[in-house]
């Protein structure tokens, strides 16, 4: 069996194999014993749909404008938006702290910590905004059924399409190397 799929392996102590596409490569955590070209014949179907959502997300970026915000500027965007946000919606959170993230655009502890990745400062202001109340529905409900996206929905009927725009943004982003920039 010859594989015809480009991946980069990286050897763990793990039980399950897993496939990953962060930055839009193929990266398979494995464990020495784990055979790759098993693992890829097993989920070629979804490697595949997935290599084609990630073309289809880089081509919809040739048309996305990076914003260039400071480091001060963007701060003062995200307190802005959450004191707002939790004003609206009567929640009380914590800390927030900025960091890049590898593989997320934000997170909320249960602590109620809001940890923003520095690379939304590159997004679009409604892209921002949806991620920072996507965080803060998560202090209502911590998981992602369906009473979460119904509080979702009330404020962003449209989630569905800000979610694959988060996407194209995510690879454009690491298209252009900015990331590295945020260091």
């Amino acid at each position: 069996m010859r594989c015809d799929i480009d991946y980069k392996k990286i050897y763990r102590n793990v039980k399950y194999p897993r496939l990953e596409f962060k930055t839009g490569d193929l990266v398979l955590i494995l464990s020495e014993d784990h055979n790759p070209e098993e693992i890829i014949e097993k989920h070629k179907s979804w490697i595949y749909k997935k290599k084609d959502f990630i073309r289809r997300s880089l081509e919809a970026s040739k048309d996305k404008k990076i914003f260039d915000r400071t480091e001060k500027e963007f701060r003062e965007l995200v307190y802005s938006i959450v004191e707002g946000f939790s004003e609206d919606m009567s929640l009380e959170f914590n800390k927030i702290y900025f960091r890049k993230m590898r593989t997320k655009w934000a997170s909320c502890s249960s602590k109620k910590n809001l940890t923003i990745n520095k690379l939304m400062r590159y997004l679009p202001l409604n892209l921002i905004e949806y991620v920072i109340f996507h965080e803060l529905a998560h202090l209502i409900e911590k998981k992602h059924n369906k009473n979460f996206w119904s509080i979702i929905s009330k404020k962003f009927d449209n989630y569905e399409e800000l979610e694959k725009e988060l996407f194209v943004y995510w690879f454009l982003i690491q298209k252009t190397k900015l990331n590295y920039k945020d260091r």
